[in-house]
């Protein structure tokens, strides 16, 4: 049987990011209906903006917004696998900006910028904080969150 350290990548523990780094996430996630309208419905957000395609055509939008929620939580998964893969907790979001709108058919790519690393009360692991960015596929900046976490540091050999 596999250890879990052999379950996830080898270049994302806690010593492995600095403050200022700057990663781009390779992974993009068009926005479709499915998750805006499901997620929308799931968490009770009744704005018709997310799910009435009539009205929201004869609006200065011109078409459905995917709800913000749908879209910063997009950005933080696109993120996930290179910088939280290997969290123990996540510890909190903080500074959620919506800047842009999104619609569906809409691209979503990310990158996060290291703004603090700490050591944490543990000694198998420390605290980043994430600023993550989601850029549509014009990589106009739509969505912004700041994530911090409780990663694990590399395993001793």
């Amino acid at each position: 049987m596999s250890s879990p350290s052999n379950l996830t990548g080898s270049k994302n523990y806690f010593e492995d990011f600095e403050v200022g780094m700057v990663i781009r996430h390779s992974r993009g996630k068009t926005v479709t209906n499915l998750e805006n309208v499901l997620i929308t419905n799931l968490v009770m957000n009744s704005a018709d903006g997310h799910f009435n395609k009539d009205k929201m055509s004869r609006s200065s939008f011109g078409k459905i917004l995917s709800y913000g929620g749908v879209n910063f939580s997009l950005v933080l998964g696109l993120a996930s696998q290179d910088c939280c893969e290997n969290a123990l907790m996540e510890l909190g979001l903080d500074n959620i900006r919506l800047t842009k709108p999104v619609h569906h058919g809409d691209t979503l790519y990310a990158y996060s910028e290291v703004l603090e690393k700490s050591d944490s009360d543990r000694a198998d692991a420390g605290i980043i904080v994430y600023r993550h960015f989601g850029v549509n596929q014009e990589q106009q900046v739509v969505a912004q969150v700041d994530r911090k976490v409780l990663l694990k540091k590399r395993p001793a050999a």
